[in-house]
């Protein structure tokens, strides 16, 4: 019987499964092609003591070596399959005796994301390009690539989205290998120190999951979030008054600014604001709120101020005004495509 161990490169040799260490010592034969396999060093220092074999790469050569291996044991044999790597069918199939495949050890999910830090490592060495990137240089992929995986969403394009979440990815990866470089008293951090921090918050923001806190609804989990959120602040203000508006990324399109603002002044509580309703339509002044002072509004106030009505219209007809327009804008590249193929152009 020929035992074909399979192990994953991403978990410390030697934390193998019972079945796997039960396999190894009882086999007579333990054979490795290599003694830069990981398991090597683990398994000699258990006293189980791989024998280093020069096993043909083929995978038709392979099977009859160790067919030959298993004929000649006085017993069982254990191949450590290179690591990583799973088991070829096509030297399965060309095997003359008996054999299992044994998983000695799987990945984490996740545990794939060790192999980007260190492609990521290597790229930033090695590569001129990368060598040369930094933040600010990598701020318009960071917002192509987002812009692109929304693309494949509405789309509905999943192959295409698996690949594009990759490429957001990547971005983070990339931003985080260039702060590593910065010592930690200028600023720097770690791809490590960027989860530490989304897991400390995500855990604190969901205290209904991983607290006391108990909730009956979406709409409660939401008010829960604001309301940490705006601790958060308070926090972060450091005595000093904080604003709601705190935390608002001003660089978003424009549309989005627009209705994050009007969000957040909305939940304060803010009268008399365009887009802010208390009770009237969307956009109107709020009842008994001062009216604003006469005045001849500069060029393009007057349409900022409809394209914040319209914004507000989208809220309360519960739409987003960013992927309504790009919604319309699609209609309209449909439209003007129409018209090219009808005219021949």
């Amino acid at each position: 019987m020929l035992t074909v161990l399979l192990s994953s490169p991403r978990v410390a040799p030697g934390l193998l499964t019972w079945q796997a260490w039960a396999a190894l010592r009882e086999a007579a034969r333990v054979l490795a092609g290599s003694a830069g396999h990981p398991q090597v060093p683990a398994l000699t220092a258990s006293g189980v003591i791989p024998e280093i074999a020069d096993m043909p790469a083929d995978a038709g050569s392979l099977a009859a070596f160790l067919s030959s291996a298993v004929t000649a044991a006085e017993g069982p044999v254990v191949w450590l399959a290179p690591a990583g790597e799973g088991a070829d069918p096509a030297l399965l199939s060309g095997m003359t005796v008996p054999v299992r495949v044994l998983h000695g050890s799987h990945d984490l999910p996740g545990g794939h994301l060790v192999d980007l830090v260190s492609i990521m490592d290597r790229l930033r060495v090695s590569c001129p390009w990368d060598a040369r990137q930094t933040h600010e240089s990598l701020v318009p992929y960071l917002l192509e690539e987002a812009y692109e995986a929304v693309e494949t969403v509405e789309t509905g394009d999943v192959g295409a989205l698996r690949e594009e979440l990759g490429d957001v990815l990547l971005q983070v990866l990339f931003h985080a290998r260039i702060a590593a470089e910065r010592p930690a008293d200028a600023g720097g951090f770690t791809i490590d120190d960027v989860a530490d921090t989304l897991a400390a918050k995500l855990i604190r923001r969901h205290p209904h999951v991983f607290g006391s806190v108990s909730v009956s609804s979406a709409d409660d989990v939401s008010a829960n979030w604001e309301d940490i959120k705006q601790a958060e602040r308070a926090s972060a203000a450091g005595g000093t008054a904080p604003s709601v508006l705190d935390g608002v990324a001003f660089g978003q399109p424009a549309l989005s600014l627009a209705a994050q603002l009007q969000r957040r002044a909305e939940r304060a509580g803010v009268p008399g604001l365009p887009g802010v309703s208390s009770g009237g339509l969307p956009g109107d002044r709020a009842p008994n709120a001062a009216p604003a002072p006469a005045a001849v509004p500069a060029p393009g106030e007057d349409l900022g101020d409809e394209l914040m009505r319209l914004v507000a219209r989208a809220r309360a007809a519960g739409l987003d005004p960013e992927l309504e327009l790009r919604a319309a804008a699609r209609r309209f590249a449909d439209l003007v495509r129409d018209w090219e193929r009808a005219s021949g152009r």
